[in-house]
Parts: C-alpha cells; sequence; structure tokens
C-alpha cells in the first residue's frame, strides 16, 4: 500500500554523504516531488546545504538542521500552513546570504603548486635514522576483548558533548549550568556500562597488522609483506598541505613519515581496526520495544565510546608491546587523550587523510571483516558504527595535521596514483576541493 510522504530527512555520518545529499536533491527535482528536504548529520553545515544543496532542488523547502533536538520544531512549521510560508522564505534568505559570502570569500591562505608543496614538506635526514622494528610483525587478532580493560581509556567529553552538554570531564560536573544534567546522565551511563560489561550485552573485535613499509614518489607507501621486502600488499595514497604557510611550517604529508625507498632506514608501518558495536543494536532494541529511546540512545553512545577506548588502549600496547618503541610509557588516561605519546593513529576519513576509500586498503590487508566482523558501505562507513580504523606511525616527529583545500594540479596527480578519472577523484575530495569542479 502506499502511504503519504510529508518530509523527507537525509543525515550524513560521513563526507561522502555530502555529494549523495546532493544527488538526492537533484532527483527529488526530477522527478517532481513536492515536499520538504531536510538535511542533518555531523558532516553537514548550513554553507554546505545552501550552496551545494538547495540549488538543487526549487520545488519546496530544503532546510539545514543543525542538531535533531531542532527536529520537532522544523517539521510543525513545514507541516503548517500558517507557518511554513514564513519560515521558508527566512531560511531562503539565509541561504542567498550565505551563498554570496561564499562566492565573496578569499582563502585564509594562498596555496601554492603542488610540485611547490611537495618541495617544501618535511625533511628529514634519514641516514641518520634507524627506525623501530616491530617485536611482532604481521596480523594480531583479538577477539571478545574484555571490556572492563578498556573503561579506563574511555574519553567522557565527547559522550557529554553527544548528549549537547558542553563541559570538559570531570570539571563539567561542577558546571553552574549543566553540572547537575551531566552528573544525573553519567550515573545512568554507568549502570548501563554495568549491564554491558556484566551481562556481556555487547562485545569487542579488533585487529592490528605491522609491516614494512617505504615512501615511493612524493606521496604514496608501499606496504611489504615481510623484511624480504619481495612482495608488495598494498599501496598507500597521501594527500599533502597546499596552503602558503606564512609560519614557514613544512607543507606536511602522512608520506613524510615513512623513510624513502632510496634511504638506508628500513622503515615499518600499523593499522588497525576495532569494534565494540557486536550486539549493540541488539541490547539497544530492548529497550526501543518498551519505548525506551533515552536508554537506547545510551547504548549506541556508550559503545562508540568504548570503541575509541578500544583504539586508544590497543595503540598503546602496540607502542609498549607489539612494536615496542616505547615499552616503558606509562601515561595517564589524560595525557592519552592529548596525545602525548611518540607516533600518530590517523584515520581514512579525517583531516591527514580525508580520502574515505583509503579504507579499502586497510580492511584488505588486515582482512578486517573476517578478523573483527567490520563491514563497509559502498560509501566506505564502518559497520557497525561503533567501531575505529587507520594507521600507525611511529616516527617520533609524526604529527597530526589538517590536509585542508586541494588544487587541481594535486588532484590530477592523485586521480593518476588512484587509478581514478577526473570526476572520479573530484567526488571522493569534493569536501577538500579548492577550487570548483566543472
Amino acid at each position: 500500500r502506499e502511504e503519504k510522504v510529508d518530509i523527507i530527512g537525509l543525515s550524513g555520518l560521513i563526507t561522502p554523504s555530502l555529494d549523495e545529499m546532493v544527488h538526492v536533491a537533484r532527483e527529488m527535482q526530477r522527478q517532481d516531488f513536492h515536499i520538504p528536504l531536510l538535511i542533518g548529520g555531523a558532516t553537514t553545515s548550513k554553507a554546505h546545504t545552501a550552496v551545494k544543496i538547495e540549488p538543487q532542488y526549487k520545488n519546496d523547502a530544503v532546510v539545514y538542521v543543525a542538531d535533531a533536538s531542532r527536529a520537532v520544531g522544523v517539521a510543525t512549521s513545514l507541516l503548517s500552513k500558517e507557518l511554513k510560508p514564513a519560515f521558508v522564505t527566512q531560511r531562503q534568505q539565509e541561504y542567498e546570504e550565505v551563498r554570496v559570502r561564499h562566492a565573496n570569500r578569499k582563502p585564509k591562505a594562498e596555496r601554492l603548486a603542488y610540485e611547490q608543496a611537495v618541495a617544501q614538506g618535511f625533511h628529514f635526514d634519514w641516514n641518520t635514522y634507524e627506525p623501530p622494528a616491530p617485536k611482532k610483525q604481521g596480523i594480531t587478532v583479538f577477539k571478545d576483548y574484555p571490556l572492563d580493560a578498556l573503561v579506563d581509556y574511555i574519553d567522557w567529553t565527547p559522550f557529554f558533548i553527544s548528549w549537547s552538554l558542553a563541559g570538559k570531564y570531570p570539571a563539567i560536573f561542577e558546571d553552574d549550568v549543566v553540572g547537575e544534567a551531566a552528573r544525573n546522565l553519567f550515573a545512568d551511563a554507568q549502570v548501563i556500562l554495568k549491564r554491558m560489561i556484566n551481562e556481556k550485552k555487547v562485545k569487542a573485535h579488533g585487529v592490528i597488522g605491522l609491516w614494512p613499509a617505504a615512501r615511493t614518489g612524493a606521496d604514496d607507501t608501499v606496504i611489504f609483506k615481510d623484511d624480504s621486502r619481495s612482495e608488495v600488499l598494498t599501496t598507500l595514497h597521501h594527500l599533502r598541505q597546499q596552503s602558503d604557510k606564512a609560519s614557514g611550517t613544512p607543507n606536511y604529508s602522512l608520506a613524510d613519515f615513512i623513510a624513502p625507498a632510496q634511504s638506508p632506514a628500513r622503515d615499518y608501518i600499523g593499522a588497525f581496526a576495532v569494534t565494540a558495536g557486536d550486539g549493540c543494536d541488539e541490547f539497544a532494541k530492548e529497550f526501543e520495544a518498551i519505548g525506551d529511546d533515552y536508554n537506547a540512545i545510551m547504548v549506541k553512545a556508550l559503545a562508540d565510546r568504548l570503541a575509541e577506548a578500544f583504539a586508544e588502549h590497543l595503540h598503546e600496547r602496540v607502542r609498549r608491546e607489539f612494536w615496542g618503541y616505547a615499552p616503558d610509557e606509562a601515561l595517564p588516561n589524560e595525557a592519552l587523550i592529548k596525545e602525548k605519546y611518540v607516533g600518530i593513529r590517523p584515520a581514512p576519513g579525517y583531516p591527514a587523510c580525508p580520502d574515505h576509500t583509503e579504507k579499502s586498503a586497510l580492511f584488505d590487508i588486515l582482512q578486517a571483516t573476517a578478523n573483527t566482523g567490520i563491514t563497509l558501505t559502498e560509501h566506505f562507513a564502518m559497520y557497525p558504527t561503533a567501531a575505529v580504523s587507520g594507521w600507525y606511525f611511529s616516527h617520533p616527529d609524526s604529527d597530526y595535521f589538517n590536509v585542508g583545500k586541494l588544487e587541481e594540479d594535486q588532484v590530477l596527480d592523485y586521480a593518476k596514483r588512484k587509478g581514478w578519472d577526473r570526476k572520479q577523484a573530484e567526488r571522493w575530495l569534493s569536501p577538500n576541493l579548492g577550487y570548483e569542479p566543472e
């Protein structure tokens, strides 16, 4: 049977969702829809809605909703014959102002030609450096990892932010405005967390891998099967900052932190994928079945925190045991959260490596789906969603950075390295383009 649809809502979890939203809006116009379209989710913004999405759909309203708590008010206005005209007119005026500002905006910094950015990358004397060799190479799998070992690694500040309570943990408990709400929320979280652990309502699985590696060309990293370096497992493709920095700091690429193939240094790289989402949906549905949406959401929020804690915990074990380049490290959780350790674990889809498709190589060499149960969607989102994956770099000068905006010359070079055509590269790198594609 047909059911009347009053509103369509799109939620973007990862950056590839942004282009899909544009496609949906264009299809709604082509198929002559006449219902409002709501845009929301972690990767979206008013600017993206105004510049990219709204111009594609003119038959009805396109509205950016900053967070789920505002959706009811927006929907009420759009479904009211009395309220809708003024509400839509106001949004359209806002978005037109955003488009004008966007069109007139000048980049914060001039951008370099890609060749010059490479020349101004991070330089290091690899002739005098001996990279640490892992104590245990290859893959190590962790099934049903004990959740109680992860609790002390939880970063609670993002947990409160996910409930729209701003403030750092544990200081948030003393906040004059949100302190009481934070304390109550935290107490409720402990009840559910204990059930997750004691009743084994969710399970954590993970896999890590450590292999020989070498930088090739300007921005690629080759990963080898073993120390003979005769068999290539995969090649990673990195992106480089192109902003002209007044500070004189390098134009970083993750490739800079791996020893070049032509150097005497024999370097290594690591990878990981972890989840604390096995059983999460089933546990949440127990609450949904009795109409308890609060605790259903609580389960998912805690699973996310446990997955991040698992990533933090395993990275510590890698530094101390499996790679072993920091065997005496003894950092409190606060220092771990502030990334005071040596090395980094950047994740595909995040600022240092914004291309989500690089997860494909990561999952392949880790055999991540077979070893953890995590799968990738066609747009490279991970499921269960309470999952984290990424790379391990050990170089003492390695640091997190934001690739930022990319120019056409680097995008074309990247497309060639990836075996893509131009449009494919521009699609996957859309949020980072410093120009308007044709």
